[in-house]
């Protein structure tokens, strides 16, 4: 009989429904039935396309005698950490505290008052590696709770009382200068791997946001050093096995320090942070290894990850079927010399191999290789490796997929729109342009309620029951302000300040700038979290500091920018102390220190041809952060293109910055001068 689960929309919670584990989802519901029963309650935090999360379910919660002595002795209550970050940060924040470290799975026990007095991440079903089995864990909570209960509420006391005393430190409301992202750049350059670019050792994450940072000052200052770094680590992560060879896309991170092996999990933040990297960098340098990254990855997300209703699904598996029943990581992904001959005769197979870096060893497990584009001076045949690639990924199209996670995450979702968007603009490919606008589409159909109020995730079409978080509502922001920019329609730039007016009112700390992770009416867990740092996605501090700046340059309103300046007081304080971490934060601080510049261009249309390539020259600028509108001249689809004028009849483009304008334009030459000193 299906326990509660059976009726959400999270895919994750949606494959724990059969187990025989009587699992609760996060409800007050479940919290009252733990306080009428005396049980404690076990939390069970993960993910769909977590390993370890698979591994825990089919030895522990799929097991009968398990799931009896959980049944009898605990509410059990399981959270999906994509649809509940803030459930996830607060317990993640005390299992670090008490641990030394965290994970995933994530497994608190609490009492009936959500307070927790015991954590852990994986536990095995026999002691292992130092490890108690999970029986044993269970035994012993089951045994506190009920022989020594004035302990109990005594740790869980002292826990919550150390968490509510661990505020962080903004540093003040004062944005960072020139010193401090100097400083950023110069940390990042001591950690910097200049033999294999990225930083620090294994295993080794995409450093995206970093990268966003290092060519928006370097188009600020000149720095050759910070383009460098960006350059060589996108050229190594792109000949990686981290890169998808045949069908594009990224994988979440390496496990060795040179790229080679990933984990194959493939997330939609990931590739749509990474695709606006590699846009922007062939921005930036005209790289024909970006270009084809950005698109390849574009192509990827769109191919792979949307959804029927235009939003885009979360995440790839990394593990999957090895065609012989046994669910095995990399599977899809992974070849030996033998299945090469197989695919492609023996000619063909030899040429692959040493194309990809195919060994009879194999560079990953039982001698397959993760397919990677080692350098070498060999000059290949295009043609010859175009039908290579094209009849191995036909062949791996054969094998059974990956799983993949339907939700929609509204952030994620943001992420993918400005990628999409500006990829789109700048190639040429506006089917990329109308798949950001699709999933925006989504967006305000779904997840907007009548006062623009974000519901975090959806599946099916069908609105999840949680309320979106700060980085929903900076990342979509962020994303309707990029297709604005992109599409000429002013509607977007409306809906990013209905996002961003929530921000100024429910999030932000009146007193201090800062910014909380939860509404102030959002539900009241036993803290409210808050944390500025970029992991593997920008902070919702960070997102919403970097849209509310492009929505005040849009709109020249001063609460807006003034709360953007203010939120950057954290980047001052930890951009010198630890870049790596606030990679978003300091690539916003940059497109303040240069402004951001203002870009209207007007013509008789849009259609206009002249006006299109100055519209195109303006997204084709480097200049940190800057916003772009486009319309008719006079038109009032956006603030700034209001009392601009055409010159003598052509087409023109105004570029202001800190309240100077420079003189019209009707040369695109004059206008990328403009945008890329």
């Amino acid at each position: 009989m299906p326990n509660r689960l059976a009726h959400e929309t999270s895919p994750y919670l949606l494959q724990h429904a059969d187990n025989p584990v009587d699992w609760w989802p996060w409800s007050e519901e479940a919290f009252e039935e733990a306080r009428r029963s005396d049980r404690p309650v076990l939390l069970s935090v993960g993910y769909s396309s977590c390993h370890w999360c698979h591994v825990m379910a089919h030895e522990s919660f799929e097991d009968e005698a398990t799931a009896d002595f959980l049944n009898a002795h605990f509410v059990n209550v399981k959270v999906d950490r994509e649809e509940r970050p803030d459930v996830d940060a607060v317990y993640m924040e005390a299992v670090q505290a008490a641990t030394g470290q965290g994970g995933w799975p994530m497994t608190v026990f609490l009492t009936p008052e959500a307070e927790p007095f015991y954590f852990g991440t994986y536990f095995p079903p026999a002691p292992r590696h130092g490890m108690p089995s999970f029986r044993q864990v269970l035994e012993g909570v089951r045994s506190a709770w009920t022989d020594r209960r004035d302990e109990v509420a005594e740790v869980a006391g002292k826990i919550v009382r150390d968490l509510a005393g661990r505020e962080i430190s903004y540093g003040g409301t004062e944005a960072p200068g020139e010193q401090e992202l100097a400083q950023a750049l110069l940390g990042l350059t001591r950690e910097y791997d200049p033999q294999r670019g990225g930083f620090g050792g294994a295993p080794k994450f995409p450093p995206s946001m970093v990268i966003e940072f290092l060519l928006r000052h370097h188009a600020r200052t000149g720095a050759e050093g910070a383009l460098q770094m960006a350059q060589d680590t996108c050229e190594r992560m792109a000949r990686g096995g981290i890169y998808d060879q045949l069908g594009g896309g990224f994988a979440r991170y390496s496990v060795d320090r040179d790229w080679v092996v990933p984990h194959f999990e493939k997330m939609l933040y990931d590739n749509a942070l990474l695709c606006r990297v590699y846009a922007h960098l062939w921005r930036a340098t005209g790289s024909d290894l970006a270009r084809r990254v950005a698109l390849e990855t574009a192509d990827f997300m769109v191919r792979e990850l949307r959804t029927e209703q235009g939003g885009f699904a979360s995440a790839l598996d990394a593990d999957s079927d090895d065609g012989t029943g046994r669910h095995v990581e990399g599977a899809y992904y992974v070849w030996t010399p033998g299945q090469l001959r197989e695919a492609l005769g023996d000619d063909d197979a030899e040429l692959a191999a040493r194309y990809f870096g195919v060994t009879e060893e194999g560079t990953f497990e039982e001698g397959a290789s993760v397919l990677q584009l080692p350098q070498r001076d060999e000059v290949f045949d295009a043609e010859r490796i175009a039908s290579v690639r094209a009849r191995l990924l036909e062949a791996r199209a054969s094998r059974p997929a990956p799983g993949r996670d339907d939700k929609v995450v509204a952030a994620w979702n943001g992420l993918a729109i400005a990628a999409l968007a500006e990829t789109g603009a700048y190639f040429d490919r506006p089917d990329l342009v109308e798949a950001a606008v699709g999933a925006a589409d989504l967006l305000v159909r779904v997840h907007f309620d009548d006062q623009a109020r974000l519901t975090r995730t959806s599946k099916d079409g069908r609105a999840g029951a949680n309320a979106g978080v700060l980085e929903d509502y900076g990342d979509v922001a962020e994303g309707f302000l990029a297709l604005a920019s992109v599409t000429g329609e002013g509607v977007w730039l409306d809906f990013a300040g209905f996002l961003l007016d929530h921000v100024l009112a429910r999030f932000v700390d009146e007193e201090s700038g800062a910014l909380y992770d939860t509404a102030a009416d959002a539900e009241r867990l036993i803290r409210r979290p808050q944390d500025p740092t970029d992991n593997a996605v920008p902070s919702g501090w960070s997102a919403a500091a970097g849209a509310l700046l492009g929505y005040a340059a849009h709109t020249g309103s001063e609460p807006h920018r003034r709360a953007a300046e203010r939120a950057l007081g954290v980047v001052k304080a930890l951009g010198p102390r630890v870049p790596r971490f606030i990679g978003w934060g300091l690539a916003v601080a940059e497109a303040l220190l240069d402004g951001p510049r203002e870009v209207a261009v007007v013509g008789p249309s849009l259609s206009d041809e002249a006006t299109k390539t100055l519209h195109r020259t303006a997204l084709l600028g480097t200049a940190p952060g800057a916003v772009v509108a486009v319309g008719a001249a006079e038109s009032d689809e956006f603030p700034l293109l209001a009392d601009r004028p055409l010159q003598q009849g052509a087409p023109a483009a105004y570029v202001c910055r800190n309240f100077t304008c420079d003189a019209p334009t009707t040369d695109p030459e004059r206008l990328r001068e403009a945008l890329s000193s």
